[in-house]
Order: structure tokens, then sequence, then C-alpha cells
């Protein structure tokens, strides 16, 4: 009988610790929401506390991934969990006092975004190094199934702690989570991806061109087509997302039958989410780029309903069947990139990844209300319907996402280190 990826030490703490902190961080958006309305009554600076910690991170993103790859990325994670520990827990005291200066309040989103741009390419390298090959599809889907646990009960948690305690206290939860996180990758323990450059001779990470690391993520990024080609895919389901994030909301208070109904899509949509991870755990497709891609353009099903408007049990369902689509494209996804690109490259070319996908989410969110101003909502919610569904879809026709056909989670060879390449700097 396989080891079951829990059973490995390293994964365990991991796992641990990124529940804990995922957990923290999912009580916080309701929360701070709720203070921020209540101390300014402004949704302007809700916007900006919000775009203070969203800059950083996007700006940041391609640096991040080559620490995570110069570096040890367990050492890369812990440090940011601290720094992001110490933001929350000082945004938690100002919020815990009479009067929040929203100044200060923006100052610690913004290291936050900081240290989240060089956390997030992490996560890979970290499951890549501590599973073997043959386990990594399953120790991707839990990693999977406790965000989307995290996100169906974050809000509720959020919810009881603003109302019993303040709003201030989920801050400090989420910056304790943080410590916790921490002290969890302090015992992890395992051996940094090895530098092929400096091995065969060449300078060490650190003493190479910043620009020659970025440039070499971005080459390993555009050489396989499979892999850019699906970027642009998860980049448009990210800028169809804020499209119905930003007009669902209004649609279902006032043609759905209220308020309650948009906190159903929600929470359909997280348990669409949970058992599309499971589910990711348990299949092994011979296609998964094009299968998980094939899954996300079902995101076209409720922007549809939305449209329409269908009725609100159908448009509850398709929220929750496409949300199940991207649990289970999540995991899959992770598991393929971690075996198909070389250690060395790995947090870079996930940062460009995120780069992406977080960089497409504002086109919607500011495109959807000028679209549906000078047209109706339903124009740009088909518009987003039809561009999903044809771009992720589409993805078929590349003929590396229908080559790609190793099933994630079989056991496998190791990846063979190939040697670097040669980029002008």
């Amino acid at each position: 009988m396989s080891q079951h990826p829990l059973g490995l030490r390293d994964f365990r703490l991991l796992f641990l610790g990124r529940t804990v902190s995922t957990l923290g961080d999912a009580v916080v958006p309701a929360a701070l929401a709720i203070a921020i309305t209540r101390a300014t009554g402004s949704s302007a600076a809700l916007a900006l506390v919000l775009g203070c910690a969203m800059v950083p991170r996007l700006l940041l993103l391609p640096f991040g991934g080559v620490a995570g790859d110069r570096l040890d990325p367990r050492l890369v994670a812990l440090t940011t969990d601290l720094l992001r520990a110490v933001t929350q827990l000082l945004v938690g005291l100002e919020l815990l006092g009479d009067r929040p200066d929203l100044t200060h309040i923006a100052i610690a989103s913004a290291a936050g975004g900081l240290a989240s741009a060089f956390a997030m390419p992490t996560t890979s390298p970290l499951v890549r190094a501590a599973v073997p090959a043959e386990h990594r599809l399953r120790a991707n889907a839990l990693l999977g199934s406790a965000t989307s646990a995290a996100r169906l009960g974050g809000p509720a948690l959020a919810g009881l702690l603003v109302y019993t305690a303040g709003p201030g206290w989920a801050f400090v939860a989420d910056g304790v989570s943080f410590l916790l996180s921490a002290a969890l990758l302090s015992r992890v323990r395992l051996v940094p991806a090895r530098d092929p450059l400096a091995a065969a001779g060449g300078p060490p990470a650190g003493a190479r061109p910043l620009r020659r690391d970025l440039a070499e993520g971005w080459r390993e990024v555009r050489a396989r087509d499979w892999y850019w080609t699906s970027l642009l895919a998860h980049g448009v389901w990210n800028g169809a997302s804020a499209v119905a994030l930003t007009l669902g909301p209004l649609i279902a208070a006032t043609r759905l039958g209220g308020d309650g109904v948009w906190v159903a899509i929600t929470q359909a949509g997280a348990i669409g989410l949970l058992l599309g991870s499971l589910a990711a755990g348990r299949l092994r497709p011979r296609r998964p780029v094009l299968v998980g891609n094939l899954a996300l353009a079902l995101y076209g099903l409720p922007l549809l309903a939305l449209a329409v408007p269908a009725p609100a049990p159908v448009t509850v369902a398709a929220y929750g069947v496409a949300l199940a689509g991207l649990g289970f494209l999540n995991p899959v996804w992770e598991t393929v990139v971690q075996e198909e690109f070389p250690p060395r490259v790995l947090a870079r070319v996930t940062s460009y990844d995120w780069l992406l996908s977080l960089a497409a989410a504002p086109f919607g969110y500011v495109l959807a209300p000028l679209a549906a101003d000078a047209w109706g909502s339903r124009v740009p919610l088909l518009a987003a319907a039809a561009l999903v569904t044809l771009v992720c879809a589409g993805t078929a026709a590349v003929p590396g996402v229908r080559r790609l056909g190793t099933a994630p989670g079989a056991a496998e060879p190791a990846a063979v280190e190939r040697p670097p390449v040669q980029i002008d700097s």
C-alpha cells in the first residue's frame, strides 16, 4: 500500500502550516470590509487599502519567484509568514483602538502585499521537495481541499469574531495563524534544489544579474506552448470571474429574490470548489491539462444564468458546478507544473502564473460596471461567458495541451535536470 502524503513528516508540517494560515486569511476580507466601513463610512477608503495590498503584490511577484529559486524556499516562506504576522497584528491593534488611522492600516496592508508576493511562489517548490512524484497529485488535492474548506468556513468565522469581539480580533487571529505557520515551517527539513549553473563552475545564484534570472524564467514559460496558452486561458477565467462577482450581487438582490440568493450562490461555489479538489485527488486523467482547461470552461454556465437571468436554483447550481471545475483544475495543474519544470525554475514560472491570474481580475472589476452602465448587465455577462468558454475550451487546439499525456500522480522517473538556458545579459 502506498504511503499517504500526510504520512510524510515534512509535507504534514507544510500542510498544517498552510491550512492554519489560509484559514486565518479567509477571515480577513469580510472583517476588513466591515472595519473600514465602520471607521470611515467610505467605499473609497476600502478600495485604497485593498489597492495598497494588491499593487506591491503584482509588482514584486516575479522578484518573489527569483527569490524562491535562488534561496531556500522554506526560509523565504518562513520569513514572509513572520512579516505577515507582524502586519496583521499591527492592523488588529490599530482597529482595537478608539480611532484607527487609515494611513497606518494602508502601510501595513502594503507590507503584507509585499510579503505575499515572495510567499506565493514558494508553495510549489516546497511540495515538490517534500513529496515523491507518485504522491504529488494527492498532496496538491489535500492542499486545495484545505483552501476550499477555509473559504467555506472563513466568512462564518469572520462574522462570529466581528460581531462578538470586533473586527480587530479577526486580524489578531490571522496574525497568530501566521506565527503558527512559521513555527511549523521551522521544523521542516528539506534540501534546496541544486543550482546546476553553480555546480558546473558558473557564478552562484546571488552573483548572477537579476535580469538574467527573470529572463530565464520567462524563457521557460515561453518554451512550452501548453503552459503559456493555459496561462492566458486562466487569466481570462479570472477576468470573467471578476465580471460575475461585480454584477452578480445586484442581479441576485433585484431579480433573483434578494441578498440571500447571492449568499447561496457563493456558498455553492465554495462547496463546489471543495468537491472538485477532492475529486482531483482520486481521478487520473490521461490528458490532465486538457481536461482541467475544459473544466474551467464551465464558468460560462453561471455567467449565462446571471445574464438571462435563470431561476435562482439554476444559477446556484451552475455556480457550484463551475467552481467544482476550478477546484479540479488547481491540484491537477500544480502537479503537472511540478513534474514538467525543473526545480531550479519552479518558483519563477509559478510567479508568472500568479502574476497573470491576479492582473486579469482588476480588468473585470473595472470594465464590467462601465459596460453595464452603457449597455446593461446582460451584455458584459454574455461577452464574458462567450470569452471564457471559447478561450478555455480553445486550448484543446494547442498541440502541447493535447500531447501532454502524463497522468499526474503516476509513478515516474524523476525529472531530468536540463542544462541552464543561455540568456544574454
